[in-house]
C-alpha cells in the first residue's frame, strides 16, 4: 500500500458524500421514512438511495430528474431465494424506476459447491437489468478466508457485475479493510470496468478515509468516482456532513 493521504477530514468528507448510497433497509422502515431518505439525499447530493423494492416507485417519482439514482436489493439479505423469484422482483423493481440492483450472491449454495445455483441467480439479474447497474453482494464477512473472497469476486465479475459489494450489513461481520483490499485487487487483475462498494458498519470519517485510501492505492488516485466506488450506509452521512464544514 502507498502512504496514507494527508487530506483533512473535511476533504475526505467532501470527497465521500457524492459516493454515498444513502440506505434504509431496516425491518421497521415506512413509506414516510423513504420520503425522508429522498429529501436527505437531495439536500446532500449523494449518488443514490438504496431502499426495499416496495419503496422504489415512490423514490423514483421523488428523485426524477435530480441525478440521485434509485437502488434496491434482491435475494436479500439471506441470498437463498429461487432464481425465478429473484428475476421477477428485479423486473418489477426496474419497471417501477430502479436504476440499480444490489443482488446477494447465493453464497451458502456457492460454498456448498452449488455454483450452478449461484450463477443462475446472478445471470437472471444481469439479463433483467440489461443497461442498468448491477452490484453483486458477496457477503465477504461470511466467507472462509481471502481465497474465497477472491473467488467470489471473480465469479461476480464473470457473471456481469458492474460493482462488487462487500456485505449486506445484516451479518455479524460486514465490511472490513482486509476484504476490501482483496476485492479491489481482484477487480484490478480482472482488467474489467467493475466498481467497488463498501457496505456494512461504515460510520465514521476515519472509516471512509480507510476505504478511499485502499482504492487509491490499489486502483490509482484517479479511479474513484460515483461510477466506480460507493459507500452503502445510513448513519455515515451524519458524520460526513459534520466534518465537511470543518477545515
Amino acid at each position: 500500500m502507498s502512504a496514507p493521504s494527508t487530506a483533512s477530514d473535511s476533504e475526505v468528507a467532501r470527497r465521500a458524500i457524492p459516493l454515498l448510497d444513502l440506505t434504509d433497509l431496516g425491518s421497521e422502515t415506512t413509506a414516510e421514512a423513504a420520503d425522508a431518505l429522498c429529501e436527505r439525499a437531495l439536500a446532500a447530493r449523494v449518488a443514490a438511495v438504496c431502499v426495499w423494492p416496495q419503496y422504489v416507485a415512490q423514490c423514483a417519482r421523488r428523485l426524477q430528474g435530480s441525478g440521485v439514482l434509485v437502488a434496491t436489493v434482491v435475494n436479500f439479505p439471506a441470498g437463498t431465494d429461487p432464481a425465478d423469484q429473484v428475476g421477477a422482483v428485479t423486473a418489477a423493481a426496474l419497471a417501477n424506476g430502479a436504476d440499480e440492483i444490489d443482488v446477494v450472491l447465493p453464497w451458502k449454495a456457492w460454498l456448498a459447491d452449488d455454483t450452478e445455483r449461484a450463477v443462475d441467480v446472478l445471470s437472471v439479474v444481469r439479463r433483467e437489468a440489461e443497461g442498468r447497474t448491477v452490484k453483486v453482494i458477496i457477503e465477504s464477512g461470511q466467507l472462509p478466508g481471502p481465497a474465497a473472497i477472491d473467488r467470489a469476486t471473480m465469479l461476480a465479475i464473470e457473471c456481469g457485475a458492474d460493482f462488487v459489494k462487500t456485505s449486506t450489513g445484516k451479518t455479524e461481520v460486514s465490511a472490513t479493510p482486509e476484504a476490501a483490499e482483496i476485492i479491489l485487487e481482484a477487480i484490478n487483475v480482472s482488467g474489467r470496468p467493475v466498481g467497488f462498494k463498501a457496505s456494512g458498519g461504515i460510520r465514521t470519517v476515519a472509516d471512509a478515509r480507510t476505504y478511499l485510501e485502499l482504492a487509491d492505492s490499489v486502483m490509482g488516485p484517479d479511479w474513484v468516482t460515483p461510477a466506480t466506488f460507493r459507500f452503502g450506509a445510513s448513519s455515515l452521512l451524519d458524520a460526513l456532513e459534520a466534518a465537511a464544514t470543518g477545515d
